[in-house]
């Protein structure tokens, strides 16, 4: 039984972009926050890592979203052959 109520103030940007995304899931931000619950309970613990992330880390990322260094491919078995399987 739901009898409790959690709440959160955050920036109005960062939780529509992340509601958007949720919804493409097929969840609402309750749904997340008692999965999310959930599984701090399982695991005694955040389900995730929270880290700052190194300096090689950081430069991949940025690489990464600005398509540098990103291979495509229109099939699966380009992939694959690409590496090797």
């Amino acid at each position: 039984m739901k009898a409790t109520t959690v709440r959160a103030r955050m920036e109005p940007a960062l939780k529509k972009e992340v509601e958007t995304i949720l919804s493409t899931l097929g969840l609402t931000a309750s749904e997340t926050i008692h999965l999310l619950y959930h599984q701090i309970k399982l695991r005694k613990g955040l389900p995730f890592v929270v880290e700052i992330p190194n300096s090689t880390t950081v430069k991949a990322l940025r690489d990464g979203r600005a398509g540098r260094g990103v291979k495509k491919f229109k099939t699966r078995r380009e992939l694959f052959d690409d590496l090797g399987l």
